[in-house]
């Protein structure tokens, strides 16, 4: 991850009381929600759809942790 990105993450971790190494994004799992973004900006004609798109597939995947982030986000951009 990037370095902002691990800030964040590391914030985030500590708000919540959530150990950061839960919240590791993987290559594909930035790959994901990134085309997921484009898609739902460009798709939608609504820039502000792409990090809300975004917030769905996360709290998705804190419910159903056994779904994949990758599958997630194809399904939100109707990539099946």
């Amino acid at each position: 991850m990037h370095e902002w990105l691990e800030q964040a993450r590391d914030r985030i971790a500590a708000a919540s009381g959530t150990d950061s190494a839960a919240l590791d994004l993987s290559d594909s799992d930035i790959d994901a929600l990134l085309d997921l973004a484009r898609v739902a900006a460009h798709s939608s004609g609504d820039r502000t759809n792409a990090p809300l798109a975004c917030y769905l597939v996360g709290l998705a995947r804190g419910g159903s942790p056994e779904l994949g982030l990758g599958e997630l986000a194809r399904r939100a951009a109707n990539e099946e």
